[in-house]
């Protein structure tokens, strides 16, 4: 059986995935919500809540190419963290920054991982329609405002040092002294982003957050935990690409794919300076308004 997706949707699609990945507004938020508010084919085309849903086959093959963009961007530091884990396996220590980051990185991503295998067909069938997604996208936005109030009134700072931005190994240095119950809080914060409207790096990020992290070091911290997630539920799909779901879109795939990596790429490259000193809070606007205005469309349609 060969299926419909035609190259500008694939591209949209594409580009979004990799944009929206990794900014705090929800990319399978929208992927459900655009082909619904441009409807017609689009609409029938991209319905990812279908069962055997060719679109989700796709929209997770794309997360494969976001995660190899993460990986190329941080690949310095992900040769340390590997390394790490690594010499901590075989020495049966843990007696740096690198081997401590690797494994809070390991237990921050394992409740994600296992509820993601158990429930994500109900989640994506029951929750990814249209006006639930648009009524998830505006609750992310209230939720990046209120992370926002609560680090303004305890008069937090965006870093540990005021006038510097610090990055890779200093950075990670500060991550690993994350208290172990406390990364598995930030990371399990991503079960919430199997809703779609709710934002992975959103969430991980206002959790970093409120446990003491700089909005940097949030990010960075949510960028790390993100990568084998989203390689992990890419590389499992890429199986039904390859089968019949696959017919006559493989092309399609590839191109979208493509877009999905500069896009991840940019956008990486753009938050790590960007939350280095500014807030979540347009983030915040961008979602309440984009969801109300789609639940008017709906409304109104």
């Amino acid at each position: 059986m060969s299926h419909h997706l035609s190259w500008l949707e694939a591209g949209v699609v594409g580009g979004m995935q990799g944009i929206a990945e990794l900014f705090p507004v929800s990319s399978l938020g929208h992927s459900v919500l655009i082909p619904a508010v441009v409807g017609g084919s689009w609409s029938r085309d991209l319905n990812v809540s279908t069962a055997e849903s060719p679109y989700l086959a796709f929209i997770v093959g794309l997360h494969v190419a976001t995660a190899l963009a993460l990986i190329l961007y941080f690949w310095r530091d992900w040769v340390r963290i590997i390394r790490g884990l690594v010499t901590s396996i075989v020495h049966r220590e843990v007696v740096n920054s690198d081997q401590r980051l690797a494994w809070l990185l390991v237990l921050g991503t394992i409740p994600v991982g296992l509820v993601g295998l158990l429930a994500e067909h109900w989640f994506r069938t029951t929750l990814a329609k249209p006006v639930p997604t648009a009524i998830f996208l505006v609750v992310n936005g209230l939720i990046l405002f209120a992370a926002e109030h609560l680090r303004r009134r305890e008069g937090a700072i965006d870093s540990e040092y005021v006038d510097e931005r610090i990055t890779g190994p200093q950075s990670d240095t500060r991550l690993a002294r994350i208290p172990v119950p406390q990364a598995v809080l930030v990371g399990s914060a991503q079960i919430l982003a199997l809703a779609p409207g709710i934002s992975r790096s959103g969430f991980t990020m206002v959790a970093g957050m409120l446990r003491g992290l700089s909005r940097e070091d949030a990010a960075r911290f949510s960028f790390l935990l993100a990568t084998p997630v989203i390689l992990a539920a890419g590389a499992l799909k890429l199986g039904d690409l390859s089968g019949p779901l696959g017919d006559g879109i493989r092309g399609q795939v590839l191109f979208g794919s493509l877009l999905s990596f500069i896009g991840a790429y940019l956008s990486v490259r753009f938050l790590t300076r960007y939350f280095a000193h500014r807030s979540l809070r347009p983030f915040g606007v961008y979602c309440v308004v984009a969801g109300l205005a789609c639940l008017v469309v709906f409304a109104v349609r």
